[in-house]
């Protein structure tokens, strides 16, 4: 086994000279150093050349400037589209709105006067927009799509039955009218090529129903319905976890694109916005 024992200066110093070998010179500590193995040496200055120098100081420069941060990015993407999408709703919708009144579906739904034949133009180009939406769902032309299948928050046959209620009722069922066909359209054409402004449609409809929806419903059922309460305003198991399971979902499919890309979805938020609020305002037609 070979022997661990550190060699010490004086032996190797001692072996040296048996084997009639100079020992180097200890090694000098200062900044210049002299060529004595050839003639005309001379004392030559240690300097590095200046563009190194400078290359050095712009990276460390370009390392330590922070990236730009973009508002809930820290929280996870959904929170970046939150964000985007309060900013479009009045002082009167949301206390982070920053849109004035111009629509009459933007004024408070107190002071809206809504109409049976208005309300139900609204369900049945909503239901159209639902059945497109949940049928690219379940087709899934991009595969980030089939995270959405079966979220609990789909509202197309909950649709059908309140149109059925409202025909019991003796009403006469409309055929969809141009804002939900005209959506409809844009929505198909969008999924085919565009999955991030298509995903942003998808999170606008389906959060703004559970949540300002919700609320319409209800004022508009005290108006007109006798304060019926339509299955469409209705979820299977508990809103606020099936929301928070697609938010995970959201995040996720996020997580994969790139900053451009994230913008580009938060840029379609306010096509969104008009194509919801066409059909909404059906219900004051």
């Amino acid at each position: 086994m070979a022997s661990l024992t550190p060699f010490s200066h004086s032996h190797s110093h001692s072996l040296l000279k048996m084997a009639n070998v100079r020992p180097p010179p200890p090694p000098s500590f200062f900044s210049s150093f002299i060529l004595k193995d050839f003639p005309y040496s001379k004392t030559l200055p240690l300097k590095l050349p200046r563009m190194v120098t400078r290359n050095v100081v712009v990276s460390a420069t370009t390392a330590e400037k922070p990236r730009k941060r973009y508002p809930g990015e820290s929280k996870g993407f959904v929170e970046e589209m939150r964000f985007v999408a309060m900013k479009l709703h009045t002082k009167e919708q949301a206390k982070e709105g920053e849109k004035e009144v111009k629509q009459p579906e933007e004024r408070p739904v107190q002071r809206w006067e809504p109409s049976v034949d208005g309300y139900l133009k609204f369900l049945v180009d909503s239901k159209l927009v639902y059945d497109t939406l949940e049928g690219i769902i379940d087709k899934a032309p991009f595969p980030s799509y089939a995270e959405f299948r079966d979220t609990g928050l789909e509202r197309s046959e909950k649709l059908a039955k309140d149109l059925q209620w409202f025909k019991e009722q003796g009403y006469t069922i409309p055929e969809p009218s141009s804002p939900g066909v005209t959506y409809a359209e844009y929505l198909k054409e969008l999924s085919e090529k565009d999955p991030q402004a298509f995903i942003c449609h998808f999170y606008n409809i389906y959060f703004a129903h559970s949540a300002g929806g919700r609320m319409i419903g209800k004022k508009v059922a005290e108006k007109i319905l006798d304060k019926e309460e339509l299955e469409f305003y209705k979820w299977d198991g508990d809103l606020s976890q099936l929301l928070q399971n697609v938010r995970d979902k959201l995040n996720k499919v996020a997580e994969s694109w790139t900053r451009e890309e994230k913008n580009h979805c938060l840029e379609e938020t306010e096509k969104s916005f008009k194509y919801s609020g066409d059909i909404l305002r059906l219900i004051l037609s």
